[in-house]
């Protein structure tokens, strides 16, 4: 990054913070550069990381003069964020940046609101604050009122509130001043302030740390990698947009796969494949609650539709139609645009779905500890989706790479549909339907041999990526044992991972696939794929292989230990959206896998 007030690079070396209704994204330089108003899929107002390599616009950033370097760092196991600036003549300053988030009269306040602490902690600092949000994906400047004790920012459908310790003078004109003592800067929704500023963030400040430290104290972290599990699974809590229950991809759009690749897409929506890896590694850390929410949100999905079909993909309010347009206003990240709006994924046939949606619902009917747990009432509407994956199992989808240009009968999907009618066998025999049990029990049976009998490959000596011939290999392939399909001990199963090693391994990393595309050939590493391959080893018994690796995608994370969507295997660098769910749940899954069990430890 440039010294002093020089602009900087946009890159994902970024902390995240939020409250469940929103995100932002913040740099080392105290820059946030990405926050969507007021929920995720919202406008973003902060939108700097996507306006090229200088954006002159849609940031709010706490910079010291004469900077000269930054780091950042959470609060021990919360969503607290710190960033430490440094200046050329050694003075510095500390940045502490939340969200706030906590139990008030009996339910969960999380409030669009960004509130920021600035204090001194080495020398004579001067800071310079600057507040330039911008409405309608960087079209529209605000008009801006500034009242007695606070500014408004005015835009076409919503006005940001700013309220500040610091002289509003000096944060309007942009001008650097002398910091002798801590201050608060609060960004948020045109209301009223009850109370002063400084009492408001010190309150909001404990009571933010204080449940977010009773939230990680409620887990069951493995033994080994505690920090690393613990970042995760908060990473994976802010990506759930509670009011809801959906869980969203990631908090960005349009941070491309890789670069000037034109794989540029918004992951701000509820996938149904993505929220079940989110909710069923949650799950495995005790974190109930997330599903609860999610159960809810996909039962009133089915609930809409009387035959069961079910799109991949939704807002976060349940929208339907997530129409696909890019924006002329923003250049993108790095000026590698486009920047899309919308998913046309959402009009695509996966047939995984059912599988997914299912799957998350099944430990409903199984776990004790839940205050609604499944009963006849879910299991129908279950069986709604059910029948759509028996008579779907081997039908031409877009499949989980949701490929744009081709359709085929893809073996995930195919997986998938037998998890689903394989389930709703184990949750209708735990409901003492037994009739119920028979048929879907006939039905799982009836997709797994066809299933496994055409995904597989005499020539590639391995399960393909599609039902009947080729010889393509995709990396979902390893997720066979996991879902139950076959045992890791199989000798099929063992020569895929000796196939799919041979083939989409490069350097430690693994590629999703290696056949071209829509847009040519992958030239990034997918995470997930690679943390896939890490459990894939332990379950065949090659454990120490498999902690090296995992070793080394820790040391891929970035400095506040988070992980985008690819990963550049030549450089290290990280692309895609960001922070990226299927990453994060990855990072959990494989070390509760490989940790050392407690009972051993000491």
């Amino acid at each position: 990054p440039a010294g002093g007030g020089g602009v900087t690079r946009p890159d994902l070396n970024q902390g995240v913070i939020g409250n469940c209704a929103f995100g932002a994204l913040v740099d080392p330089r105290g820059r946030i550069g990405w926050a969507c108003l007021p929920r995720f899929d919202g406008d973003p107002v902060f939108h700097s990381l996507l306006g090229g390599d200088a954006p002159e616009a849609g940031f709010f950033d706490v910079t010291i003069e004469g900077w000269a370097s930054g780091t950042q760092s959470y609060e021990d196991n919360t969503a607290i964020l710190t960033t430490r600036q440094t200046a050329a003549d050694g003075g510095a300053i500390e940045i502490t940046d939340f969200a706030p988030r906590f139990k008030h009269k009996g339910r969960t306040f999380r409030p669009t609101t960004i509130l920021r602490r600035i204090a001194p902690i080495a020398g004579s600092p001067r800071v310079r604050v600057r507040l330039r949000p911008r409405f309608e994906w960087g079209a529209v400047a605000p008009q801006i009122t500034k009242g007695s004790n606070h500014v408004r920012y005015v835009g076409p459908d919503q006005t940001l509130r700013l309220y500040s310790t610091a002289p509003l003078s000096y944060l309007l004109e942009e001008r650097a001043f002398a910091v002798d003592k801590p201050f608060w800067i609060l960004l948020g929704a045109d209301e009223s302030l009850g109370e002063g500023i400084d009492a408001v963030g010190e309150r909001f400040f404990a009571e933010t740390r204080s449940y977010w430290r009773d939230w990680t104290r409620s887990l069951s972290i493995p033994f080994e990698w505690q920090d690393a599990v613990i970042r995760a699974a908060i990473t994976l809590k802010l990506s759930s947009f509670e009011e809801t229950g959906a869980v969203i991809a990631a908090m960005t759009t349009s941070i491309p796969e890789a670069a000037d690749s034109g794989r540029c897409w918004d992951y701000r929506y509820c996938w149904l494949r993505d929220s079940f890896f989110t909710v069923h590694a949650l799950n495995r850390l005790g974190a109930t609650q997330t599903m609860e929410g999610y159960i809810d949100y996909i039962v009133n999905v089915a609930a809409e539709r009387a035959d069961g079909y079910l799109q991949p993909l939704f807002g976060v309010a349940r929208e339907m139609n997530l129409d696909e347009w890019t924006v002329d206003a923003l250049p993108g990240y790095r000026g590698m645009g486009p920047v899309r709006v919308g998913n046309a994924a959402y009009d695509q046939v996966q047939n995984d779905g059912y599988g997914a949606v299912i799957l998350s619902a099944a430990q409903a009917f199984f776990d004790r500890r839940l205050e609604r747990p499944g009963d006849h009432a879910l299991f129908w509407r279950l069986e709604r989706l059910g029948e759509q994956a028996r008579a779907r199992f081997d039908q031409p989808d877009a499949g989980l790479w949701e490929y744009r240009g081709r359709e085929a009968a893809h073996t995930f999907s195919a997986a998938m549909c037998w998890a689903a009618c394989d389930r709703l066998a184990k949750i209708a025999a735990r409901l003492d339907l037994p009739d119920r049990a028979a048929a879907w029990r006939a039905d799982a049976e009836r997709i797994a041999e066809k299933t496994l009998r055409e995904a597989w490959s005499d020539e590639a000596q391995a399960f393909v990526d599609v039902l009947g011939g080729g010889e393509n290999l995709d990396a979902s392939a390893l997720l066979l044992p996991q879902l139950g399909l076959i045992a890791a001990d199989d000798p099929r199963f063992v020569k895929t991972v000796a196939a799919i090693e041979k083939t989409l391994l490069r350097d430690g990393r693994l590629y999703r696939y290696h056949a071209e595309d829509d847009f040519g050939a992958p030239e990034t590493s997918f995470t997930i794929c690679s943390f896939w391959y890490v459990e894939a080893l332990a379950s065949l018994g090659r454990r120490d292989e498999a902690r090296a690796l995992f070793e080394s995608l820790l040391a891929s994370r970035n400095a506040v230990g988070l992980l985008s969507e690819d990963i550049d295997v030549a450089t290290g660098e990280l692309w895609g959206n960001f922070p990226q769910t299927y990453s994060m749940v990855g990072l959990i899954s494989a070390a509760m896998r490989l940790s050392q069990p407690w009972e051993d430890a000491f």
